[in-house]
């Protein structure tokens, strides 16, 4: 399985996937990284934060987006380069978030394309706004 090469590719190709974000999510990204930051992992202590609940992790929202790049667009074989990120709302429990990449601009010579990456959640809210630098697969010889 291939993803697309950068002549496959065009300005406002858009891919996305969507996920409902568990407490076990939220639990497995904790124990993965080492973020057990209680504001994601306390109930107690969340309820004394300005969200006064549990949140996300910022990452996870990151995660899904490298997941859309990984397997949709360009897809496999593709090569991150750079990722930017603004966190603009939170991310509860049971929150259905949609994460889409859009192209916004092709170097044919370079091999290297630039996506709008984003996140919304189930009230179209963007919660997650950024820009990715990345590699497409090279054409097969």
């Amino acid at each position: 399985m291939r993803g697309k090469t950068i002549d496959q590719l065009a300005i406002g190709d858009q891919e996305s996937l969507s996920k409902t974000i568990s407490e076990s999510d939220i639990y497995l990204f904790a124990g993965v990284t080492g973020d057990l930051n209680p504001a994601h992992i306390d109930r107690e202590y969340a309820k004394k934060t300005f969200f006064k609940q549990r949140i996300a992790h910022g990452m996870l929202m990151g995660g899904l987006i490298s997941a859309v790049i990984a397997m949709r667009l360009p897809g496999p074989g593709s090569i991150y380069r750079e990722q930017q990120l603004k966190f603009l709302a939170p991310v509860h429990i049971g929150d259905t978030i949609t994460s889409q990449v859009t192209v916004k601009s092709l170097d044919t010579e370079k091999n290297k394309i630039e996506l709008q990456t984003c996140c919304f959640n189930q009230d179209e809210v963007m919660v997650v706004d950024g820009t990715a630098v990345i590699h497409p697969p090279k054409p097969s010889k």
